[in-house]
């Protein structure tokens, strides 16, 4: 039946590739998105043929000869629109429809001819969509003016983060200039049912937005193994059972930070080299030159002789297609249910094939966590995103944008285009002028005969190439070998001549440096150490902490878990045998010790963060770690109550605790790139609302019933 609404030029590339059928993900979308108005998102796991969901019905019912672009796909990563030119061109090919990679990698000629023959396909990503709003408004007018469809690919990686918000704000700014009703599809394989309203928040309408979920499930099988750190390097006899568990497999390895991906390249490479293994061993990550992270991306795509170990970060995550991958690596725990599921989803691509996945861990409390996360993933649990509902800071920095795209306009025409954008509908109109009024006295925006333009020290922040992202970016330094770029590390002290480094899984020796054009001469050497790389993990969530206190109070066994793994667990339980928890949401269990009791909160990171602030305050004495969620506090049980009291009276004073840490240092608002340029009372807010989580943590202490331990 869907087969028959597709355009016979769609129908003939369905034949010439011989598919037998169409994935349940594929006929769904199909007979709703050509028979409908309807915006939709298409959940389904990886591999399962989302982007032809979407774009099957799409090229079947657009009238591509209408002026201008009519269809513009959204990514997170260049990397992936790399990727998906070639799927989508190639769908295209019966159709005579241009399809046009934009972004800042891409040919300038392709750009230019699109600009004088708006047509076809864009493949874009949110910053180039800013650079285009902001150096060439006109441009906007003219390929986005009679959109008919959007499609955001990967859509949960926008939920929650303030590239999400951005992109909701682009969105909105491309309506306004817009002819047409724009159809909004996203894609995601990682969107768990409690984020649907999220993601269709993005649409910019949610009533009309609906969610097609194939629930078809793959198989996993999963193994844990253990193996304890004594320094901060993994150990040779973990690297010697990854050596023989991956060499005969084309394997992705996810160690969760740069630096430990060059040590698991570089060490395996060694390992093989002694053993006369094969030598394809690379590490794929954002300080890897982009070349050598495509050509390797080639290679595993196109390669279907040779076996290969790639390890990587979260750039190998999202959907970029790099063939078949016999089984996944996961070195110690990942931060969230939902990366686990991106990871796992690489691998067993093939129909009827299952997804394997080996979980190394180096201590105890990162075997814990990674069985929750295994144990939540199999009861199908994904994270609720919660979207900041007052994003002040990409307010000011969308307030500066759309003043340099309208290259002037009244303070009435301003508020009225922001209260029109939904990224900022919970934004009270007095908050809205009291920025741009601070903006008008810091020079951002000047008043001039009436109307707004960017003042000295607003050109000086627009005209930066930094101003087309909401993210942050390190500072690095160039990494070059006989004038071939190798990568890009930070500065730190290790950058010094003669010092050995580890970086696109190869060693290197430190030549030269020129700090004044930030570049690294280097050498290849023998021996080295992995490069320091700064930025922690992701805050966990207090569903995944509850599940290991459950793990902990229950005595199930795990299939999963090798007798190492097995013994760590046994460990753990008896460790916290004598404490009597019924309720999981708040029996706690407390050490005494020494004067001091050490306080398990079992929650999340933002919570422990905000406890960990407050209690700061009261005047006694606490060390806090989030690694194993507890606070050792110096206080006997007894004064427990007391410590509560004082929590409450200091989170009374919050807001002059924050003005007084944010006067001192704006450390506090590290994690937000345009923060800082807002008025203090905002730069609070902003704290409060996405670094900390007071209300929650002031319930959860509430409510807390603490549990010694016999």
């Amino acid at each position: 039946m869907s087969y028959q609404l597709l355009s016979e030029p769609i129908r003939k590339y369905i034949r010439e590739k011989r598919w037998e059928s169409l994935r349940p993900i594929q006929a769904a979308a199909i007979s709703r998105i050509i028979s409908t108005d309807n915006n939709y998102i298409l959940a389904s796991k990886t591999a399962s043929g989302k982007t032809e969901a979407a774009f099957l019905p799409i090229l079947s019912k657009t009238d591509f000869n209408k002026a201008g672009v009519q269809v513009l796909y959204i990514s997170p990563l260049i990397a992936l629109i790399n990727d998906q030119f070639f799927r989508i061109e190639e769908l295209c090919k019966n159709l005579e429809i241009k399809v046009t990679k934009w972004h800042g990698e891409a040919k300038k000629s392709l750009k230019t001819g699109l600009i004088k023959n708006p047509s076809g396909i864009v493949l874009i990503t949110p910053e180039s969509l800013e650079a285009m709003f902001v150096n060439a408004p006109y441009n906007v007018n003219t390929l986005f003016g009679n959109l008919s469809y959007i499609v955001i690919d990967e859509i949960h990686s926008f939920l929650g983060a303030d590239r999400g918000i951005q992109l909701m704000s682009i969105l909105s700014r491309i309506e306004q200039v817009n002819k047409n009703k724009i159809i909004t599809i996203g894609l995601s394989a990682t969107i768990g049912e409690a984020n649907y309203i999220e993601a269709k928040r993005i649409t910019g309408d949610i009533d009309n937005t609906k969610v097609l979920l194939d629930r078809t499930k793959k198989d996993t099988e999963a193994k844990f193994k253990y193996f304890k750190n004594s320094t901060n390097e993994l150990s040779l006899d973990l690297l010697k059972d990854l050596y023989l568990e991956t060499n005969m497999n084309k394997v992705l390895i996810f160690p969760n930070s740069r630096g430990r991906t060059e040590e698991v390249a570089v060490k395996l490479r060694k390992i093989s080299d002694r053993v006369n293994g094969h030598k394809n061993y690379y590490s794929h990550h954002s300080s890897v030159d982009k070349e050598i992270r495509e050509n390797i991306e080639y290679f595993a795509k196109n390669n279907e002789r040779f076996n290969f170990c790639i390890a990587c970060t979260s750039t190998l995550e999202l959907g970029i297609d790099i063939g078949t991958v016999d089984k996944i690596v996961q070195i110690d725990s990942t931060h969230s249910v939902a990366s686990l599921v991106q990871r796992i989803g690489r691998s067993g691509r093939r129909e009827g094939e299952k997804s394997i996945v080996n979980i190394y861990t180096t201590d105890k409390w990162s075997f814990l966590q990674s069985l929750a996360c295994w144990q939540l993933y199999k009861a199908d649990f994904l994270e609720p995103i919660k979207t900041p509902e007052k994003p002040y800071d990409i307010l000011l920095h969308q307030v500066l944008s759309i003043v340099k795209q309208l290259s002037g306009c009244s303070l009435t025409s301003l508020i009225k285009r922001i209260n029109a954008n939904r990224a900022f509908v919970s934004i009270d109109k007095e908050d809205i002028q009291s920025i741009i009024q601070e903006s008008i006295k810091l020079d951002y925006i000047e008043v001039h005969q009436n109307e707004l333009i960017l003042g000295i020290e607003g050109e000086n922040i627009v005209n930066s190439r930094e101003f087309y992202s909401v993210f942050k970016t390190e500072l690095n330094f160039k990494v070059l070998h006989s004038g071939r770029k190798i990568g890009d590390i930070p500065y730190s002290p290790q950058i010094k001549i003669g010092e050995n480094i580890l970086l696109a899984a190869r060693i290197w020796k430190i030549k030269d440096v020129d700090l004044e054009s930030s570049k690294i001469e280097v050498i290849p050497a023998n021996d080295g150490k992995k490069p320091m790389f700064f930025g922690g993990g992701g805050n966990i969530h207090h569903k995944v902490r509850e599940e290991m206190l459950r793990i902990l109070k229950s005595d199930e066994s795990y299939s999963e878990l090798n007798e190492t793994s097995t013994s760590i667990l046994h460990e753990l339980r008896y460790d916290f045998k004598g404490s009597q928890i019924k309720n999981f949401e708040y029996d706690r269990p407390i050490i005494i010790k020494d004067g001091k009791i050490i306080l398990y909160t079992f929650t999340g990171t933002k919570i422990n963060k905000s406890l960990s602030y407050l209690i700061g305050f009261t005047g006694i004495e606490a060390a806090f770690d989030d690694h194993s969620s507890s606070f050792e506090i110096t206080i006997s049980t007894s004064g427990f109550k007391d410590l509560v009291a004082s929590i409450n009276v200091e989170y009374s004073k919050i807001d002059n605790h924050l003005v007084a840490t944010l006067e001192q240092s704006e450390s506090l608002l590290g994690f937000s790139k345009w923060g800082t340029l807002l008025p203090m009372k905002y730069k609070c807010e902003v704290v409060k609302d996405r670094y900390f989580d007071f209300e929650s943590a002031i319930s959860f202490i509430n409510y807390l019933n603490p549990i010694v331990m016999e």
